[in-house]
């Protein structure tokens, strides 16, 4: 095997592909906003990889994902905002800050202490006050406890972020049986709206049962966005199961009729629960 790259490497790679006379034309006419989404997908994907054990996936898209840091870094250099080194020395900051319990003296190479002498309830007030305190540092402005939950985050984890954040201050419930009573409760209200054939309030109780939801999830210590993840792809995995029997036999999903494709839907399930994939 030869030497392997470095990230200095990557680094000067993507200086190349910015260059203004021998550079890619495409990375060229990139700026931050356009390449903002790619960035948010390549995370997407190494969320994906995770979910579907893929460790060799996984370091490509972990690669992808550095990239994106990588080019976000590059555009920002050449407007003298800041580097990758930057980025990095920004980094390695807050996180030393932000583990007093693990680095005491401020230090990478500095005192070690057991991990196993730290409460993690005392270790995430300790992380959510340094927060705090950095962004008054900042000049930021904290109006509400639900500051810092960004908008652009997916939106069912978002939705367990806020509800995490309240239940720090105790506006939560007690335990899972007061959400399964709002669960039920938002039911009846869905069905009410359904009754009055009102789709805007649909959309709304819909909404309002997905959020309370999210909250049994949280409760409950599940990711609700991983949730979802799951069952999209328990469904992916049926629904394609049910269109290879109907292949077998010569009939296809758009022609079959929904008699025969809840018949195969019931099959499908039962083969990947044989093949422990379900």
């Amino acid at each position: 095997m030869g030497d392997r790259h470095t990230l200095d490497d990557l680094i000067a790679l993507m200086a190349r592909l910015r260059d203004p006379d021998h550079g890619c034309p495409w990375d060229l006419k990139q700026d931050f906003a356009s390449i903002a989404p790619y960035t948010v997908e390549e995370a997407h994907e190494v969320a994906d990889a995770i979910a579907r054990r893929d460790m060799p996936g996984l370091k490509g898209e972990l690669g992808d994902l550095l990239f994106q840091v990588v080019f976000h870094a590059r555009m920002a250099e050449e407007q003298r905002l800041f580097d990758v080194h930057d980025v990095i020395d920004g980094l390695v900051a807050k996180m030393l800050r932000r583990h007093p319990h693990v680095f005491p003296d401020g230090r990478v190479d500095g005192e070690r202490r057991r991990h196993d002498e730290h409460r993690i309830d005392d270790i995430k007030s300790n992380w959510e006050a340094t927060k705090k305190t950095e962004k008054q540092a900042a000049g930021e402005r904290i109006d509400s406890l639900l500051d810092g939950v960004l908008l652009g985050q997916p939106a069912l984890a978002r939705a367990q972020k806020l509800q995490k954040k309240a239940a720090r201050v105790g506006f939560d419930w007690p335990d899972d049986t007061g959400v399964i009573g709002k669960l039920r409760e938002e039911t009846v209200e869905l069905e009410q709206a359904l009754v009055a054939g009102d789709n805007a309030h649909v959309g709304e109780e819909i909404g309002d049962l997905l959020f309370t939801l999210v909250n049994l999830a949280r409760k409950r210590g599940l990711d609700a966005e991983a949730l979802a993840r799951d069952a999209n792809r328990k469904f992916e995995d049926r629904f394609r199961e049910v269109e290879r029997i109907l292949a077998a036999r010569g009939q296809s999903v758009e022609d079959a009729g929904l008699a025969v494709l809840d018949a195969a839907w019931d099959e499908a399930k039962q083969r990947l629960k044989e093949r422990g994939s379900a």
